[in-house]
């Protein structure tokens, strides 16, 4: 093992991470945990000198994390929940704080996925109490967020708002303390969006609204991936506020990015859409964006 197979490691993860954001977790599931099982646990077999084993450790933790996300968004929860509690145990064993929280990030969204908002809360206010600066802001710019939008689906305005100004903050915040480079995903706009997701549950749709426009107005800037969460977010923030035919608009941007994408995740964002505008099938821009997500949503994996 040598430093090499390190970067190897880390050159595999961006390709997987490369290959999920364009096509999604369900085709990159198999390819990944086929890497993880034919090379990668044989070198964790291995004793290693201390720093190059906390580098293994660490290198190994993000691949097998990441696995974790593939098999969430392919519906597979109990594989995703395993993976993430062996890439716990491998952040520990390499000391780093700044991963485990990471990881916790990752549970706390599985778990608003699967409506458990107690344990949203207990893995985000857990990590922001204990590590709290210590922490990359974009990090805990991302826990803020993921915490908010548990309060905004509990109905706890104030706690959710509070939450909210935090993630602003941590947005803006300088950071000369290590790099997280799994945080890649956290780029301008995506507070935004998350800020509109939480105040349109809280029914605030005018100050969701500008957070939305802002999240739309820096899509280009992030992965196709990206750009259907926030037009999908558009969409059911002006289905909120009654601009329907805009919304039919940003519904129809949403599936124009979401092609060829097999996601369970997306799967979802779509079908949200589909609900908040069947209501107006009756207006032919709306009949045609639901006609077409239909068929999208039909595809195999989709």
């Amino acid at each position: 093992m040598s430093v090499e197979d390190l970067r190897r490691i880390e050159q595999t993860r961006a390709h997987f991470q490369e290959m999920y954001r364009r096509v999604g977790g369900v085709p990159t599931l198999p390819r990944i945990s086929a890497t993880l099982d034919q090379r990668v646990a044989p070198m964790l077999r291995t004793a290693y000198e201390n720093n190059l084993g906390r580098q293994l450790f660490r290198a190994a933790g993000s691949l097998t994390a990441f696995a974790g996300i593939c098999a969430y968004d392919a519906d597979q929860q109990m594989a995703a929940t395993a993976r993430f509690a062996e890439a716990l145990g491998l952040a520990r064993a390499a000391a780093d704080l700044q991963f485990e929280g990471y990881l916790h990030a990752l549970l706390a969204n599985q778990a608003m996925h699967l409506g458990e908002l107690d344990q949203v809360l207990d893995h985000t206010e857990t990590v922001l109490d204990t590590l709290g600066d210590q922490l990359n802001p974009a990090l805990t710019c991302d826990l803020h967020s993921l915490a908010a939008k548990a309060h905004a689906r509990l109905g706890t305005s104030r706690a959710c708002h509070r939450h909210l100004e935090a993630a602003e903050t941590d947005a803006d915040r300088t950071w000369n303390g290590p790099d997280l480079p799994e945080t890649s995903y956290m780029t301008p706009g995506l507070v935004q969006l998350q800020t509109a997701e939480a105040l349109r549950r809280l029914g605030d749709t005018s100050a969701a609204r500008t957070y939305a426009d802002e999240a739309v107005r820096t899509a280009p800037g992030t992965h196709l991936r990206g750009q259907v969460h926030r037009w999908a977010g558009y969409a059911l923030v002006l289905t909120a506020q009654g601009e329907i035919e805009e919304a039919a608009d940003a519904a129809a941007t949403m599936l124009d990015r979401a092609v060829g994408m097999e996601s369970g995740r997306l799967h979802d964002r779509l079908t949200s859409v589909v609900s908040a505008l069947q209501p107006y099938s009756a207006a032919p821009d709306v009949a045609s964006t639901l006609e077409r997500a239909e068929v999208q949503l039909t595809e195999p994996g989709a």
